[in-house]
């Protein structure tokens, strides 16, 4: 692949942290008809997808200035004729490369391929404990059983890989199940993630959680955060980091040790937890625009694949995400925390929350408004 450099113009000093993440919707085309999905993903791919050699400007560009994980997504990315070549020259570039396929094109003989092309983790979808949930989420039968012999193919070949679960009112009460199976399947992350009724999924908004059981299952989930057999990684709610900072001390034990549990979060006592906040990841709250970016199969940048908001255009900027990424008005406005309108502008956990603002978009219209899903009622008032 041959990359090309846009031009850099001078840019003026702001505060502005480099993307650690970038979400790379490499085509629309999938073999599964998922109910959630974000990009309504089709049996054929889309007109106007990038080119390899878009690819490679983009890729010249972001690594001029910043090394973000690239996690190549889709639609099914394993459809693109081109993907290990996009990843391969990704990977040349001193980019950390991740795929997120569906599992059912992963064989011993891909696995291979996505080694050598230099991705060093893939995560596959389980969103059921069982065939029949997972094949109804998914949309199509055997779906459940493709992704395991994906998965045991990945195993075989010594491939990393996670296991990813969206959460909804279809499958809550399995999420303890899910857990035990990602554990006993081998993977080496679970990351679960709250349901955003967009592309797809805005014909779930009757399985969204409600406010209640968002927190429980978050209350749960951080239950979990100490195991030892797996690491958990929460998405798409941000105030999981609100939780965890909440977390008091009680008789000096730290808020993962009590003893993990395969139940579901539905019964989850807040009377139960204790202990200081676990250490946090590398990351809180909302990361779009902060440190997360998403480039759709057209080149248009947004904070994150679930907001569809377009914050700039690579073929119109000449490749040049950079100069997106600093000057956008809405990355900007997303890094302004105390901008945000309702409880979210001044609630005391705004810097490491912050509110999913893919939902408030979703339900309000306004990406800053507060988060619709959280319960909490600020110490502070504006």
């Amino acid at each position: 692949m041959t990359g090309r450099s846009s031009a850099q113009g001078e840019t003026p000093a702001r505060a502005v942290s480099s993307p650690r993440l970038i979400a790379w919707e490499v085509t629309r085309h999938c073999l599964l008809k998922c109910k959630h999905c974000r990009a309504s993903a089709q049996p054929q791919a889309s007109a106007g997808e990038l080119t390899t050699q878009e690819f490679g400007a983009t890729i010249d560009n972001i690594a001029s200035f910043a090394r973000p994980i690239i996690i190549l997504t889709g639609g099914e990315p394993m459809l693109r004729s081109d993907i290990y070549e996009i990843a391969s020259y990704a990977a040349s570039k001193a980019l950390p490369v991740v795929m997120s396929p569906c599992g059912m094109l992963v064989s011993d003989k891909t696995v291979a391929k996505i080694k050598a092309a230099g991705i060093r983790r893939i995560s596959i979808s389980i969103d059921g404990a069982t065939a029949k949930s997972h094949d109804e989420f998914r949309g199509v039968a055997g779906s459940f059983d493709g992704c395991l012999r994906g998965i045991e193919a990945a195993r075989r070949g010594g491939l990393d890989f996670q296991i990813n679960t969206t959460i909804s009112r279809h499958n809550v009460q399995e999420l303890g199940a899910i857990l035990e199976l990602a554990i006993e399947l081998g993977a080496s992350v679970f990351n679960p993630f709250l349901l955003v009724p967009t592309g797809r999924g805005k014909e779930l908004a009757d399985q969204e959680l409600s406010p209640q059981q968002y927190e429980r299952t978050l209350h749960w989930l951080a239950d979990q955060q100490a195991r030892k057999d797996i690491r958990i990684r929460v998405t798409c709610a941000p105030h999981y980091f609100r939780i965890l900072r909440q977390r008091p001390k009680a008789g000096g034990e730290s808020a993962g040790q009590s003893q993990p549990r395969a139940a579901g979060p539905q019964g989850h006592s807040h009377d139960m937890i204790a202990g200081p906040a676990p250490v946090l990841p590398f990351a809180t709250g909302c990361l779009g625009g902060k440190s997360f970016a998403f480039i759709s199969h057209r080149g248009r940048v947004q904070i994150c694949g679930f907001m569809d908001v377009e914050c700039g255009d690579l073929r119109r900027e000449n490749y040049d995400f950079r100069k997106i990424w600093l000057e956008s008005k809405v990355f900007n406005q997303m890094r302004d925390v105390d901008s945000y309108h309702g409880r979210c502008g001044y609630c005391e956990f705004r810097t490491i929350c912050g509110g999913c603002r893919a939902r408030a978009y979703a339900l309000s219209g306004d990406y800053q408004a507060e988060e619709p899903f959280c319960v909490y009622q600020p110490q502070r008032r504006p």
